[in-house]
């Protein structure tokens, strides 16, 4: 009986153990995820313009680039809260653009100038280089329930010439879009809309750059 009575014990505790660490490895296996952020972008929507004012000449081609700040380097969505303290920025956990704002606000832009003009990249011998400094891109809330979609950013054009590109012309476009409610989704609306306009603004500003 003695005998018997220690072994069945330690047989018992092995058997333990070994559920203990089947459960364990079983855990380690399937971790558990959370929730992958949402990824937005302007939608496939095309840009809408106002009329072109054709001159009897084509218009000069043109290329374009666009820079970020750094805190707009990443696929981060942004907004403020300026009730509280505006010079504070802060990033939706939960939503992310599909790519960089400098990229979303290029794109939109060759969109609208190849509806009018020849496009060409940067190097290729366009007439006009289009250059934009985007400084800011977020979702700015005036209070909990009322938020915009804000624009800012600095645009340069340089013409070229045969002793190198030179100053043509600068000015600073700043667009804000209300927001239809206070979440993520919303403040993409937004910005696609400011984003838009600040195109459209563009467009008619080289119209009258020669």
């Amino acid at each position: 009986m003695f005998l018997t009575a220690t072994f069945e014990q330690p047989s018992r505790i092995g058997i333990v153990l070994a559920l203990v660490a089947a459960s364990l490895l079983h855990g380690c296996a399937t971790p558990e995820r959370g929730t992958a952020p949402m990824l937005y972008d302007f939608g496939s929507q095309p840009l809408a313009l106002a009329p072109v004012q054709q001159g009897p000449a084509a218009l000069p081609s043109v290329a374009t680039s666009v820079q970020a700040s750094a805190a707009l380097d990443g696929s981060a969505m942004l907004y403020r809260l300026a009730y509280a303290d505006e010079r504070q920025l802060r990033a939706y956990a939960q939503a992310r653009w599909a790519m960089p704002p400098a990229e979303l606000v290029q794109r939109r832009l060759r969109e609208g100038l190849g509806q009018q003009r020849a496009l060409l990249k940067p190097g290729e011998g366009a007439q006009l280089l289009l250059q934009l400094e985007l400084e800011e891109f977020s979702q700015v809330f005036e209070s909990p329930a009322l938020s915009s979609g804000v624009l800012r950013l600095r645009a340069t054009v340089l013409k070229a010439g045969p002793s190198g590109d030179r100053l043509l012309a600068q000015r600073s476009v700043k667009v804000q879009r209300p927001a239809s409610s206070g979440d993520a989704a919303a403040g993409v609306r937004a910005l696609s809309g400011a984003t838009d306009a600040a195109v459209d603004e563009l467009l008619q500003w080289l119209q009258t750059l020669h």
